[in-house]
């Protein structure tokens, strides 16, 4: 499928577009977007189960910042259709990661979309054999690992994981195809954070120190 390199790039928010989208409701629009295609702001209503003028003033705040456009050649002025913009959204940078303000703003988007996202794992968990197609039941997956690592390492996996997932869900954005159905794919990579980092001198074999941390 053709795209173009904001479709590959995506944007990275800066401290405005952070605090505009760090609103749960917006999280939730941008999700139901993502995840079932353009809709009306009474079809999103109808969805998170509110009203329509809450999700149409929220989706003009979205828009000003780039997050959602309309859809062209369809509607009419009093029923508008949405679509999500293509391309990831990169929350914050490095400095932004500095501010306050920046990570106040990551922690709400990232704490809404990890609550929508962990809703939708355990539904299949719950729900999955009873509604899924044994092909859809063979086709999903739930694996884990736990691996000690050093930050370059994690890093270097991320990157491929990432450019792999970004590059699939390129592919097959906007697919409407007998036989396709809405797909999440999720990707969690993250330190243990009460575990301990082995220093960069250390002469003592890593296995052992692994077992006196434990102790």
């Amino acid at each position: 499928m053709g795209h173009d390199s904001s479709d590959t790039e995506g944007r990275t928010a800066d401290l405005d577009g952070l605090k505009a989208l760090a609103h749960p409701l917006r999280v939730q629009l941008i999700e139901a977007l993502s995840t079932y295609g353009e809709d009306t702001a009474s079809g999103l209503a109808d969805r998170l189960g509110e009203s329509s003028g809450a999700t149409s003033y929220h989706l003009r705040q979205l828009e000003k910042h780039g997050y959602v456009r309309e859809v062209e050649g369809r509607g009419t002025g009093r029923e508008r259709w949405w679509e999500r913009v293509p391309g990831p959204i990169h929350l914050g940078s490095a400095e932004l990661d500095e501010t306050e303000a920046g990570r106040a703003a990551s922690r709400v988007i990232m704490r809404e979309w990890l609550h929508h996202r962990e809703a939708g794992l355990r539904d299949v968990i719950e729900r999955g054999h009873e509604v899924l197609s044994p092909a859809w039941r063979e086709a999903l997956a739930l694996q884990s690992a736990s691996v000690h690592v050093t930050a370059e390492q994690l890093d270097e996996l991320n990157h491929r994981i990432v450019d792999l997932i970004v590059d699939f869900a390129r592919d097959h954005r906007g697919q409407r195809t007998p036989g396709s159905r809405p797909v999440h794919l999720q990707y969690y990579a993250f330190p243990v954070l009460d575990g301990v980092e082995i220093p960069a001198d250390a002469s003592t074999p890593a296995t052992t120190l692994q077992k006196e941390s434990r102790s």
